[in-house]
């Protein structure tokens, strides 16, 4: 019931947004540049980056600030493990848009760390000289085939979206994620829905404390806080689905990327 109630709202939500948009002239088909995309309900949007401006402060800064101080072979062995489940959405991306090279590679690297590498803990690939490729979600797969990004969300908890995206995540809860389907969906009957969303947690503290020093110094140098996240995002967010090298300056970390992928 509760798996229902989130795609229905995070559907419903983004079909919304992209209908009130349509009188603004854009299409969701029509490929934008970060810098065109809309932010159609901005009043709506800073009220929910507020709100999660408050949770981060209650929950996310100062658990990450202690997960900072944990011995580096853990932080490591923790960000490998979310990487290695990474694939699971990752690998069915690299099909749909026609990456089958790289789905092998990935599907390779995934099933030596998950053995060899102890359930991804050490990334035993890398030292055997597997290319680790960008990971790719169902909104890259939108975007490869020609889905533009439609207006710029703020989403509860989740953070930086578009219309696009926000859909695309849909898939993940209808079996485009293996990860959810063992635990949620409970297929195996040897995990249960808390691991999922444990990882998910961990995945943001993970990305909170790599990028710590960053968002604090983005904070303090920023005379809008709110526009330069969205920037941020949105540059990133392209720099992606063009599978770009470009460094964003604010990141040490290799994505900005969304809690729910």
């Amino acid at each position: 019931m509760f798996k229902k109630i989130i795609i229905i709202l995070i559907t419903t939500l983004a079909l919304t947004f992209n209908v009130s948009a349509s009188s603004d002239g854009d299409l969701l088909l029509k490929k934008n540049e970060p810098s065109e995309i809309k932010d159609c309900f901005e009043k709506l949007n800073r009220g929910t980056f507020a709100f999660n401006q408050a949770l981060d402060g209650l929950i996310f800064k100062p658990v990450s600030s202690v997960y900072k101080k944990l011995p580096s072979p853990i932080k490591s062995g923790v960000s490998n493990s979310l990487d290695n489940l990474s694939n699971l959405v990752t690998i069915p991306n690299n099909l749909l848009q026609g990456d089958f090279a790289t789905a092998g590679i990935n599907s390779g690297r995934f099933i030596v760390n998950s053995t060899i590498g102890i359930l991804g803990l050490f990334d035993v690939a890398d030292l055997m000289g597997m290319v680790e490729y960008e990971k790719e979600d169902y909104g890259q797969s939108l975007a490869k085939h020609g889905f533009g990004p439609g207006c710029y969300i703020v989403l509860p908890v989740l953070g930086p979206s578009t219309a696009r995206d926000t859909i695309a995540s849909a898939a993940n809860f209808l079996g485009g994620d293996a990860w959810y389907n063992v635990t949620v969906k409970n297929d195996t009957h040897h995990f249960s829905e808390v691991d999922y969303y444990s990882s998910k947690l961990t995945a943001g503290v993970d990305f909170r404390a790599k990028n710590y020093d960053s968002i604090e110094n983005l904070e303090k140098n920023s005379l809008d806080f709110y526009a330069s996240v969205k920037s941020l995002y949105l540059q990133d967010r392209q720099q992606k689905i063009l599978n770009s090298k470009t460094i964003t300056d604010t990141q040490n970390d290799s994505d900005w990327e969304e809690i729910e992928n």
